[in-house]
């Protein structure tokens, strides 16, 4: 019943779950087919891995992520936050609108497929590039570039900061910031090419060169000179960051159990439409009465009645 009043169905069982209880993409296809049904798994619907499992950890190794993650002599390790979690909803999101937008021409509803592998493999970006093209599977290389030199994280005399010269005018820019004309010079480091090659060298120098200063002092010079730049900071130092005020990324909603809480603003900026919290996180069960009763016709009545019978 809900399904037929509604626009889209999201769910992230493991494949094939739902249709032991009637509620797969076929069966409610054939009762509503102007439903949107999109499927989160792990794997995907189709091939020899469809039916297994899958966290965000899990698809990080599986799927070459951890194997280019890490200090280069280190072990392999994980991004600090379920990134495959988090794009994989993003990716359900746009298919699901470009599903919505197929149905406005067909009047038809479809599956939409979503694999937390899939996306992976889609984040893999200019790495997968190199490979395929290339033919050299990358490697672990800590916090640097594997196609530009410097572009990295260098010690400072108080902290760390990251500072990347991605282009020759910024490298040159650099050595003229450094005063170091020797550097410019050298043909070791003549083009990008050339720095990548000698990539040790490149580093060596420049950190030889920035432990003579603290980071706030290295970053306000390279800011002047126009290299991009910035501190590593901790998450009470991005959330007390001017940048953040200004662009209202941290909101307050009023909760019915938590009182005021603080939550992350929104990632996109509307001229005409701006984004707003209209409704904090439900309670569980919040809005059951509502949707029974106004969203599929259900008397007060009956859904007292299932609720004496523990159906909700």
């Amino acid at each position: 019943q809900l399904a037929g009043a509604c626009d889209v169905l999201v769910e992230n069982y493991r494949t094939g779950e739902l249709d032991k209880f009637g509620l797969g993409y076929a069966d409610l296809h054939r009762l509503h087919p102007k439903l949107i049904y999109c499927s989160i798994s792990g794997y995907g619907r189709t091939g020899p891995y469809a039916e297994r499992p899958g966290y965000d950890a899990i698809l990080q190794a599986e799927g070459g992520m951890m194997s280019i993650t890490g200090p280069a002599e280190g072990t392999p390790s994980r991004v600090g936050i379920p990134i495959i979690d988090i794009t994989s909803g993003m990716f359900a999101a746009s298919a699901i609108l470009a599903a919505l937008h197929a149905r406005q021409k067909t009047g038809e509803g479809q599956l939409v497929d979503i694999s937390l592998f899939d996306a992976h493999v889609a984040l893999l970006a200019n790495a997968a590039s190199n490979y395929l093209v290339g033919g050299e599977p990358p490697r672990r290389l800590g916090n640097s570039h594997p196609n530009i030199v410097p572009y990295d994280s260098f010690p400072s005399r108080d902290g760390w900061f990251v500072m990347g010269a991605a282009n020759q005018k910024q490298w040159e820019t650099l050595c003229d910031m450094l005063e170091r004309p020797d550097l410019k010079a050298d043909p070791r480091f003549a083009s990008n090419g050339l720095r990548v090659q000698n990539r040790a060298a490149v580093v060596e120098e420049l950190n030889r060169i920035f432990v003579q200063r603290d980071a706030d002092e290295w970053l306000e010079k390279f800011a002047a000179a126009g290299l991009p730049c910035g501190a590593i900071n901790s998450l009470p130092q991005v959330f007390a960051h001017p940048q953040a005020a200004a662009r209202d990324l941290i909101l307050e909603a009023q909760h019915a159990s938590a009182g005021t809480v603080r939550l992350t603003g929104f990632p996109y900026k509307l001229s005409d439409t701006p984004a707003e919290i209209r409704k904090p996180p439900p309670m569980l069960g919040e809005h059951t009465d509502e949707i029974l009763t106004q969203l599929l016709g259900y008397s007060p009545a009956d859904a007292a009645e299932l609720k004496e019978r523990k159906a909700i």
